[in-house]
């Protein structure tokens, strides 16, 4: 193979791997830009005590929707967070548990009650919105 055969596929490689190489730099930077937006909704289940309720199931879809796009549990706190696209749009936030009372310092798990809550929330952009769930008997 001639020297200008060589130079010229040695060339044509290096151009190929630039090209390959800042394609997918491009692609990772677009990636980093969609994970950086979007909406949060933030919530806390309240019990009938209105004592923040662990182990709460919440379920979140945009209005409209049937199915739950989002499931959750409230944590020891109460607490729940789910990143959404941004907005504009309205979600439905449901949750349900069982909750046992306490007589006399001992779990009433004869009496087991089944609890539901709802609410909706509006993201209108990247942006987090709070909302508490209260669950009543």
């Amino acid at each position: 193979m001639s020297s200008s055969k060589r130079h010229f596929l040695r060339t044509a490689i290096a151009l190929a791997l630039a090209l390959l190489l800042s394609s997918s730099a491009s692609s990772a930077e677009k990636d980093k830009d969609l994970k950086k937006h979007f909406g949060l909704i933030f919530g806390t289940a309240y019990g009938p005590d209105d004592r923040p309720l662990y182990g709460a199931r919440i379920e979140i879809h945009p209005v409209g929707h049937k199915h739950p796009s989002f499931e959750l549990i409230s944590d020891h706190r109460g607490e729940f967070a789910q990143r959404v696209a941004p907005g504009p749009a309205d979600y439905l936030i449901t949750g349900q548990v069982e909750y046992a009372p306490i007589e006399n310092g001992a779990l009433q798990t004869g009496k087991k009650k089944k609890m539901k809550a709802e609410t909706k929330v509006h993201i209108e952009a990247e942006e987090r919105q709070d909302v508490s769930l209260h669950f009543k008997e």
